[in-house]
């Protein structure tokens, strides 16, 4: 079993940034692909990036990014410290959602930005005002 907790959610202006981190107990992240996702109200729960399992052994896997966010957010994980984190710049008013981390043990059962993940955590909310 694996508990995410998210932190660091808030509001902001547009232009500005914030970063989220996840931080996990009961099992270690370095054996889980990890990734962010949000709901906006009245929307389906989308994927936003990805970090992709390397075996464990290091900080860095593949990432991936949806085309929306690409450029602006980041992902990144702390093995040492069981914490993942999703960094985000020049935000804008429709980045407005409840955003969510997600763990799964090694690989995502039909890729990493399907919704296969075992482990989620409980949202963070953050609000980008225009």
């Amino acid at each position: 079993q694996v508990q995410l907790r998210e932190s660091g959610g808030g509001l902001v202006q547009a232009g500005g940034s914030l970063r989220l981190s996840c931080t996990a107990s009961g099992r270690p992240l370095s054996g889980c692909t990890v990734a962010w996702f949000r709901q906006a109200p009245g929307k389906e729960r989308e994927f936003v990036a990805a970090n992709v399992w390397s075996g464990g052994s290091t900080d860095y896997g593949s990432t991936d990014y949806a085309d929306s966010v690409k450029g602006r957010f980041t992902i990144s994980r702390h093995n040492a410290k069981n914490t993942m984190y999703l960094q985000m710049n020049s935000l804008k008013p429709e980045d407005t959602a409840v955003y969510y981390c997600a763990a799964e043990e090694t690989l995502v059962p039909g890729g990493p930005r399907s919704l296969n993940y075992d482990y989620w955590g409980q949202g963070t909310q953050v609000t980008v005002s225009s």
